[in-house]
């Protein structure tokens, strides 16, 4: 264990108050001696008087005069100290000074670690974990107490609780892991680290691990603060503790700390107690099957991804504040007894049909029920009993090459008949499907890939090189036939065809499918768009996708015998579930301004199409090139009865513009997300009179947002409305003309967010019904029951006259002339905030810079607040699945920057 260890870590030296730091109250800290017949404990060998330094908020509390609930116990790793968790300190006492449960938080130095005693002692993991119970011993900690550690201090923090059955009702951690799995090699830095010739010189006699743990904070570490990490390991002999811990590091079984680690990971899976699993993704060393691990031994954990955040947690992201959310949410006065701790609302009831009952009725079916525009050697027709055929057989074959229900299946495949034939087969079967469409991007999709931590991927060839490039978890399968060489490098195990081949033996051979999962269990994990931050998985329920079926085919009566032109990804999934023949455009997924007017005649030719469903961005493209239409695919477009345009506010001059082309059409944007993807919907007709009332010309710029019309059936809406400060406060209400954050409830709303604890609490935050959902979208109910959308809460401005929200400026300045899309963004401190106009121009600026001046003077004339600033861009930044959301939070950062004298690039 010590091999590469130089003689200085053997060094001795008196336990000590740390000097003052940024962020670390004096009052906190004392210093505890434990005497040495308290160190008699099982694990450990010395048995010698030591003392500790600790941080303790006990006479903090006393001074507010209150009496703590409980006590959170904090352990660091390393190369850290207590120092890790001021904040969580800090955060206990502002909570309990405003009234709320008042905890007492005591946080280590662990012994050779930061201001306690140097032993000269190399202590193992049991010896560490008996240090910690006999200093507890001696504290004299009764109960309750949860746990909070991070890296080594989290497995030491879980051996405390293993063996205080008694004491703990709580654990939680951060980036830490019980289990080195043997097919699996330790992380590149720690072997690196274990080498017997770096070992000694990098973690003791140079601070080169120490700096190296430092440097990978996210965002940058302030200097001093920094500086107080470094502050107990100034010189080698005070960092003889360092190189102990990463000697710890069991790499086999015959290490002396192996058997306690496999004790501690047995254990933990058997503790009855709330537990909280917070993550930094962006970890070189604790990576995310190490979280998969704590999962599998906790499975009724809390988890929560900070996306972004790495290694040093606490410093990265809120985890104070998290974990104080969390005590509040699980153990409010301190203990709830084991099994009556809240939980997440089930599902609603089941649904009236699977969601595959469409493909059951229609299997003895010639019709068309999938066309594809886009296939290898041209147009491709396939027939519902082709396709029901081939769901059955991909169904079996999963589950003959060792597919199991609640197994994830990634889906990197584009939309036609081997996605569908993928996704249908994977939710027969109980697996949930992960569907992050290329529209992220290819870092938003490898954040989501990585986040969701599928077993398995189905995949096209670039999904699957991307998926071999990046790393991205899972074990492959391919949707069409490749070399051997090929499948080798991508580790590729199966194809789609030899999987349906697998099933069809099964079937034939009398197997018959399994019973439909039980409606409450997952079926899929739905990404976001990430147009307002790094895209969310979203759980849906086998009822909850029933329920989004049933809400479109009544809404719009789409069902068996209809044929829809779907230009966008949702409704190319449920194309199938609805009955309807469904047809994928010829366009580039990720890109919808590549769809033009011809692809969608040709498309409703060929499946004798009367529904068309597109996003905002595609749908400007198609008007846009209308031009090129000739008389045959004006009158196939003249066929369409219905056509629908979401994602992102639709204006009325574009809908209007696309009747002219669909002149028999019914226009509709539906208001969704995709989180519940109907919550409202409008035609066109409604949009003019609702505008009408308020401004008088009909154009669907009025009420200070763009109208998205009434609640489909079944779904219930209300405001929360916005304080001073852009927050919403306050009851829900249905009063008209309130503004304020939308809340929507349906049976079709999701089930949760994905190892998003705390954002998926925020959605439902003060909501007693658990069909809630807070969108973050803002807006407003006028007189007759109409919804208005005015923006994001996020991009709300506090101007020193109110707040001011974007949509109904930008719609009014999109009004002038020469003017395209708009960004109103706020810049300056909150609640003195400007307002400054991003405008993109007809024809396009060929770089950013200000506004000419008479344009700067009708955008303002137009905007009917006061602008400070018109600035004009060739393009505005929007997300890159509709092309259409404007992101205003970038803009914000920019125009800040161009307009204190930064350079004047593009945002």
């Amino acid at each position: 264990m010590t091999s590469g260890l130089p003689r200085v870590a053997a060094s001795t030296a008196p336990a000590t108050q740390p000097p003052l730091l940024p962020g670390l109250d004096p009052a906190w800290s004392r210093l505890v001696t434990v005497p040495a017949d308290r160190s008699v404990r099982p694990g450990g060998s010395d048995h010698a008087e030591r003392t500790w330094h600790v941080l303790d908020t006990a006479g903090s509390l006393a001074a507010l005069g209150v009496e703590p609930v409980g006590t959170l116990l904090c352990v660091h790793g390393n190369p850290t100290w207590s120092y890790l968790w001021r904040s969580v300190l800090r955060t206990s006492l502002d909570v309990a000074a405003a009234g709320g449960p008042a905890w007492r938080v005591v946080a280590v130095d662990q012994l050779d670690m930061g201001f306690s005693e140097r032993t000269g002692v190399l202590r193992g993991l049991p010896q560490r974990v008996a240090d910690l119970g006999a200093l507890t011993d001696e504290l004299g900690l009764t109960g309750p107490v949860v746990t909070l550690g991070h890296d080594w201090g989290g497995v030491v923090s879980l051996g405390w609780a293993v063996d205080h059955p008694d004491l703990v009702v709580g654990v939680t951690t951060c980036n830490t892991a019980v289990h080195q799995p043997d097919d699996a090699p330790v992380p590149a830095p720690l072997r690196l680290a274990l080498r017997p010739q770096v070992l000694g010189r990098g973690t003791v006699v140079t601070p080169a691990f120490l700096e190296t743990t430092l440097a990978i904070a996210h965002p940058k570490l302030d200097r001093a603060v920094a500086d107080g990490f470094r502050a107990p390991y100034r010189g080698a002999a005070r960092r003889g503790g360092i190189g102990g811990f990463v000697a710890d590091i069991p790499l086999g079984a015959a290490h002396p700390s192996a058997r306690e680690l496999d004790r501690i990971a047995s254990g933990v899976a058997a503790l009855d107690v709330p537990a909280l699993l917070l993550w930094g993704p962006r970890d070189p060393v604790f990576l995310e099957r190490y979280l998969d691990d704590l999962v599998d031994r906790l499975p009724r954990a809390d988890v929560h991804r900070f996306e972004g955040a790495g290694h040093l947690l606490p410093e990265d992201a809120d985890v104070a504040g998290t974990m104080f959310d969390w005590l509040g949410d699980r153990l409010p006065e301190g203990h709830v007894p084991a099994g009556d701790e809240p939980s997440l609302p089930s599902g609603p009831d089941a649904p009236s049909r699977p969601l595959w009952a469409a493909l059951d009725a229609l299997r003895d079916s010639d019709e068309a029920a999938l066309v594809e525009m886009a296939a290898p050697g041209g147009t491709r027709t396939i027939s519902w009993r082709l396709l029901s055929r081939r769901v059955d057989e991909v169904a079996a074959g999963l589950l003959d090459v060792g597919v199991r229900p609640g197994d994830r299946v990634s889906l990197l495949v584009t939309p036609g008949a081997d996605l569908t034939a993928a996704l249908y087969g994977s939710i027969r079967i109980g697996a949930t499907v992960v569907v992050a469409d290329a529209g992220l991007g290819l870092r938003g999709l490898t954040r989501a890939v990585k986040g969701a931590r599928p077993d398995w991927v189905i995949g096209a060839l670039p999904g699957l090189a991307a998926a071999r490039a990046l790393g991205w978890p899972g074990r492959r399968i391919a949707t069409l036939p490749l070399p051997a060489p090929a499948r080798a490098a991508l580790r590729v195990e199966h194809t789609l065809a030899g999987v349906a081949r697998r099933g069809a033996r099964r079937l034939a051979a009398g197997t018959a499918l399994p019973d439909a999962p039980p409606s409450d269990t997952p079926a899929a994990v739905l990404f976001t768009s990430g147009s307002t931050g790094p895209a969310k998985g979203v759980v849906y329920t086998h009822a909850q996708l029933g329920a989004v079926r049933d809400v479109l085919s009544a809404q719009y009566g789409i069902g068996v015998g209809t044929g829809l032109v779907a230009g966008f990804a949702p409704f190319a999934l449920l194309g199938p579930a609805l009955g309807a023949r469904s047809v994928a455009p010829d366009m580039d997924v990720t890109a919808p301004r590549t769809l033009t007017a011809s692809a969608v005649a040709a498309s409703v030719v060929a499946a004798d199409a009367t529904v068309v469903f597109l996003s905002p961005a595609a749908l400007a493209n198609v008007v846009a090139t209308a031009g090129a239409l000739d008389a045959s695919e004006q009158a196939a477009l003249a066929r369409v009865r219905l056509f629908l345009s979401a994602g992102a506010p639709v204006s009325a001059a574009l809908l209007t513009a696309a009747t002219e082309l669909m002149p028999n059409a019914s226009a509709h944007t539906p208001y969704g997300m995709t989180e519940g993807l109907l919550m409202t919907d409008v035609d066109l007709p409604a949009i003019r009179a609702a505008a009408s009332v308020v401004d008088g010309d009909g154009d669907g710029a009025g009420a200070g947002g763009v109208c998205v019309g009434r609640p489909a059936a079944s779904v219930q809406v209300r405001i929360a409305p916005l304080s001073a400060s852009g927050s919403p406060t306050g009851d829900l209400t249905d009063e008209p003309d309130v503004t304020g954050e939308i809340v929507v409830a349906a049976p079709h709303v999701r089930q949760a967010y994905d190892r998003l604890w705390r954002t998926n609490r925020a959605s439902r935050l003060g909501l007693t019904d658990p069909r809630g959902h807070r969108t973050g979208d803002v807006g407003h109910l006028d007189a007759s029951g109409q919804l208005w959308v005015e923006g994001r809460l996020q991009h709300v401005v506090t101007t020193p006259s109110g707040v001011l929200t974007p949509v109904g400026p930008e719609q009014r300045i999109e009004r002038v002339q020469g003017v395209g899309r708009v960004g109103v963004a706020g810049i300056g401190p909150s609640g003195t905030q400007q307002v400054v106009a991003v405008v993109e121009t007809v024809p396009a600026a060929r770089k950013p810079g200000l506004a000419p001046s008479d344009l700067a003077a009708a955008v303002r004339a137009a905007a009917g607040v006061p602008v400070a600033a018109v600035l004009v861009v060739p393009v505005l930044p929007t997300d890159i699945r509709h092309n259409s959301k404007v992101d205003r939070t970038r803009l914000a950062r920019w125009a800040t920057s161009v307009l204190s004298g930064g350079r004047m690039v593009r945002p």
